[in-house]
């Protein structure tokens, strides 16, 4: 534990030795600080987890600093947080260069004084030049004092750099705050709605796949009594056989309905609209598909959230609705895709009611997109859902 302090400490005067150095161009910076302001919080942001303090990087990896900085222009949160960050790396900047420069400086003349005096050099630091070699000698304890305090100094400043950061994102990025507290509730939705599917596919091959499975087995081990037993009749062993394969047939039906649920193979072939064409053909509602534009230019993930929401909107509507027909309005652009599905039914969804509905809106902002539901009660419903065509990640 003590050797872990010890290399924080390091660290931490390490850093502020760097930002004395950089203090120059930080000095520079301050002309275009509406653009370099980002780049100096988000270092300082790293600088403080390289020494141990958990900050939370604002910069997605796959982000070039152009990319980001240009983002970040647009964002309140900026002007709250990076600029404050900012003024405070450059005024902690010049405090560090000057304990730096005279503290380390003036310890190292003091604690050399004696070869300075070797040389015929008086080493002044300060008010203080040594007139012989005793005090050259006291001078060498002075040194390392000095060396002390000043490390403590640069240890202090760095720890207040610290404070200063939490302070500012905290207090002042209410933004940043919305989006953690946004993460937090998407977090808990998306575990709901995984466990909401992970029971209805353990529920579809509970009372699907596995009781046609059993029936099989029964009628196989029937079949193989009666042939055992009487070579003579015929007619139940082939009814028995039959009976298994009709079985056996709908239990493979069964499990590709299943597969299907989990992700279409119609979605992987032919692409976003073929799949919702042919889910509305499947559908025991008359649906009315309108559909334009081209879909090559959706993502995986973005073609499979659309996807599933119309599913789950067209079985709600099946359901729950009390109609026998629904509309729905697939538009695919280059940039982005919108989707619609609209019923005459009796209304009243509600996306908290159900972890269905929760679980496609987290979908859909997972790959950055939003879902809503307009569904007054005797109004009929409405499930809009968009998307951009890549994810943002």
């Amino acid at each position: 534990m003590a050797g872990m302090a010890q290399i924080r400490i390091a660290r931490r005067v390490l850093t502020e030795c760097i930002a004395a150095m950089a203090f120059p161009i930080l000095l520079l910076s301050i002309l275009v600080a509406p653009v370099s302001a980002p780049v100096v919080a988000e270092t300082d942001r790293s600088r403080a987890r390289w020494c141990g303090v958990e900050t939370m990087p604002l910069k997605p990896s796959d982000h070039s600093w152009a990319q980001w900085v240009v983002l970040r222009l647009r964002s309140r949160s900026m002007w709250r947080t990076d600029l404050p960050v900012f003024v405070t790396a450059v005024l902690l900047s010049a405090l560090s260069l000057l304990a730096a420069f005279f503290g380390f400086i003036g310890a190292a003349a003091l604690v050399f004084s004696p070869v300075f005096w070797l040389f015929g050099i008086a080493a002044q630091v300060g008010p203080f030049t040594p007139e012989s070699v005793g005090e050259t000698l006291l001078a060498m304890p002075a040194g390392i004092v000095l060396g002390a305090v000043t490390t403590t100094v640069l240890t202090g400043t760095s720890f207040l750099r610290d404070f200063l950061l939490r302070a500012f994102s905290r207090s002042r990025d209410p933004d940043l705050l919305a989006k953690l507290e946004e993460l937090r509730t998407s977090r808990a939705s998306l575990t709901a709605a995984f466990e909401f599917e992970r029971q209805r596919i353990e529920r579809d091959l509970h009372d699907g796949a596995q009781q046609e499975l059993v029936a099989v087995v029964m009628r196989l081990g029937m079949l193989e009594a009666t042939a055992t037993a009487a070579a003579a009749d015929q007619e139940r062993i082939v009814r028995l056989a039959r009976q298994a394969q009709a079985h056996a047939e709908r239990a493979l039906e069964r499990l590709r309905d299943t597969v299907r649920d989990i992700h279409p193979r119609e979605l992987s072939d032919l692409g976003l609209i073929a799949a919702v064409r042919e889910l509305a053909a499947r559908s025991p509602l008359r649906v009315e598909l309108t559909s334009t534009g081209d879909d090559t230019q959706l993502s995986s993930p973005t073609a499979t959230a659309v996807y599933f929401t119309v599913s789950e909107a067209l079985t709600n509507i099946s359901k729950h609705a009390g109609v026998g027909n629904a509309r729905i309005d697939l538009r695919c652009a280059t940039t982005d895709v919108h989707v619609r599905v609209h019923d005459d039914g009796v209304g009243g969804a509600r996306i908290e009611t159900g972890s269905g509905l929760a679980g496609l809106r987290e979908r859909m902002r997972s790959v950055g997109g939003n879902l809503e539901i307009l569904s007054p009660p005797g109004g009929g419903t409405l499930v809009v859902a968009s998307a951009p065509s890549q994810p943002p990640w």
